[in-house]
């Protein structure tokens, strides 16, 4: 959250801007943070998102979605997964997953990416939900890729399921792009929008996406507005229907 705090003082110059992660419209909902999301910030231009991904270990019994939902459904509270941390993206996703499939998961919140991959590696846990740096383990055979968390399979795994193909409602990429302080002139939040939606078209952009396997996710600074509005809104209902509000 240090992006959206420096953005709340900030001269609306255009020379602060930040990255808005998912974060900040889940994060009010869940503890008292020094920011109005409706209010304090200028939603330029949404350029991308991460892909999300559930992993076990190449020597797990668990081979698809379906095998884990049986032995849940079997084993209530017995699967344990691991993720970077309550509130996270990698953690409610999987969340509303169980939820619609009608499971229950033990979940294992890590301090971040390095923690919750040593725990799988390890076999201290029994997947682990988290963005792609998962990957390389993957690619060495160390770990298995159960399903992805987008609206569409990835150009990497192609042959993954997303978790939504199985009926369960569940889509996750956590969309950001770049952002403002308040009351930016709507000349210039045009002329930001229009620099960065142009990197979009540039190949080297394009290339850097495909190593960390994120997808064009564009928004114009109105929907990308709207977008954030509708966010807060969800993601409230979300951290209500989950019992984590007030919590974190």
């Amino acid at each position: 959250m240090l992006g959206a705090n420096e953005l709340v003082n900030a001269k609306p110059d255009g020379y602060t801007l930040s990255q808005l992660p998912q974060g900040v419209f889940r994060l009010p909902h869940m503890q008292k943070v020094a920011f109005d999301v409706t209010k304090d910030f200028t939603w330029i231009a949404c350029l991308t998102g991460y892909t999300f991904g559930l992993v076990v270990r190449s020597d797990s019994p668990f081979r698809s979605i379906e095998d884990v939902v049986e032995f849940a459904r079997a084993n209530p509270d017995q699967f344990t997964y691991g993720s970077t941390g309550i509130g996270t993206s990698p953690h409610l996703a999987v969340e509303v997953f169980a939820q619609r499939a009608g499971i229950k998961l033990t979940h294992v919140p890590f301090k971040g990416n390095a923690d919750n991959m040593q725990a799988i590696l390890g076999a201290h846990t029994m997947a682990a939900s988290d963005a792609t740096v998962w990957a390389p383990h993957v690619e060495s055979g160390k770990l298995r890729l159960l399903a992805t968390y987008g609206s569409k399979r990835t150009k990497r795994w192609p042959s993954v399921p997303t978790l939504d193909e199985p009926g369960y409602q569940t889509v996750s990429d956590s969309p950001f792009g770049v952002c403002g302080p308040k009351g930016m002139d709507a000349g210039l939040v045009r002329t930001l929008h229009d620099a960065f939606r142009k990197t979009l078209d540039d190949p080297a952009v394009q290339a850097t996406f495909d190593k960390y396997d994120q997808t064009v996710i564009c928004m114009n600074t109105e929907t990308y507005t709207q977008f954030a509005r509708n966010g807060f809104v969800a993601e409230k209902a979300t951290i209500e229907r989950l019992g984590l509000a007030g919590k974190g």
